[in-house]
């Protein structure tokens, strides 16, 4: 079976650009913001969880039907049952959706251990059952795969992606971690690398891509197609202009650190925001501030300072005392000598 066309990118002559599918960050209000501060090409939803009794889950179909970021959306499930998922892609095709997506990568182990996301990894031939059924049930749109490199190990890396060419899949979002790995260790560049290579879809290359710098680096190491931001997007929402600027050879525009108090106060007053209860919010707001944090300042003491807040007045207050009493702009990538317990 022939594939079908990919949507435009915002810019034809640049690689492309995607914000990456994070559960419980990237709903209809995160993409708004991150497309006010310079949208990616593509936006993946969150997952669509497929069961036998699973019906589309609203808050997250809000995020293709009220999205007016005038970006295409990929609608991704995560599931093992061939009918379900099936009667799912159908269902969501009759929405404003730029294809499928198939979630072959999450490594929580509360979803692995059920054979969906990574853990399908382990097994090609339910992998392939699965893309051969979706292939033929989703034939006018782009169907497209996340994954990673591997289960714990990577042997059954170049089986899966010679399953990613018998479909004819459209696009390949590839971290290059495996499944185990979490969001630790180094992202293996190299393997990306030799799927871009192998299979005949565009690659756009996941893992670690904390900067334009090293968009620029990854792109040139592995030939890929584009590249996809998770979790330094959300310490970052400027990245995908600042990927493209370094694209063009431009100099990278600075981002006050006043500038990012305003978009800590864009998360804490989304509609979201709102609703959660006044002794929930700090914890929200340290969900995204656990990786603003990073680029903030070079010594970590913000991080500390900023987990150690028990209220949102008292986040909020250590917000401004660091943020705008500074002349400071964001750091354009990480620091390297604080201790983060959850990695990017």
């Amino acid at each position: 079976m022939s594939k079908v066309s990919l949507p435009k990118s915002l810019d034809p002559d640049l690689p492309l650009t995607a914000l990456a599918p994070m559960q419980d960050v990237t709903n209809l209000w995160f993409m708004k913001i991150i497309a006010d501060y310079g949208s990616p090409d593509y936006f993946f939803t969150e997952y669509f969880r497929v069961r036998d009794d699973s019906r589309l889950n609203h808050k997250i179909l809000a995020s293709i039907v009220e999205n007016d970021t005038n970006r295409p959306v990929f609608a991704q499930m995560i599931g093992e049952s061939v009918p379900d998922l099936i009667r799912t892609a159908r269902e969501l095709c009759h929405y404003n959706i730029a294809g499928i997506d198939l979630n072959m990568g999450c490594p929580a182990p509360r979803v692995y251990r059920k054979n969906v996301g990574g853990g399908l990894l382990r097994e090609p031939e339910t992998v392939n059952r699965i893309l051969g059924e979706l292939r033929s049930a989703v034939n006018d749109r782009p169907l497209t795969v996340k994954m990673r490199i591997g289960f714990d190990n990577t042997n059954t890396f170049e089986e899966i992606l010679d399953i990613i060419n018998r479909h004819s899949i459209d696009l390949l979002s590839l971290h290059g971690r495996t499944v185990k790995d979490m969001y630790r260790g180094v992202v293996r560049y190299d393997l990306i690398a030799q799927a871009v290579k192998r299979v005949n879809c565009p690659v756009l290359a996941n893992g670690n891509i904390n900067s334009a710098a090293t968009a620029l680096k990854v792109l040139s190491q592995t030939g890929a197609a584009g590249v996809m931001v998770g979790r330094w997007a959300i310490a970052n929402p400027w990245i995908f202009s600042q990927i493209r600027q370094a694209l063009r050879s431009e100099p990278i525009s600075p981002v006050p650190l006043v500038e990012v108090r305003k978009y800590i106060d864009r998360l804490r007053l989304t509609p979201e925001a709102v609703k959660t209860p006044a002794r929930a919010r700090a914890g929200h707001l340290k969900m995204y501030l656990n990786y603003i944090a990073l680029l903030v300042d070079n010594e970590g003491h913000f991080l500390k300072l900023m987990r150690r807040t028990k209220t949102e007045v008292e986040l909020l207050n250590l917000c401004d005392r660091i943020l705008l009493d500074s002349n400071k702009n964001l750091a354009d990538s990480p620091y390297s000598n604080a201790k983060n317990p959850n990695p990017i």
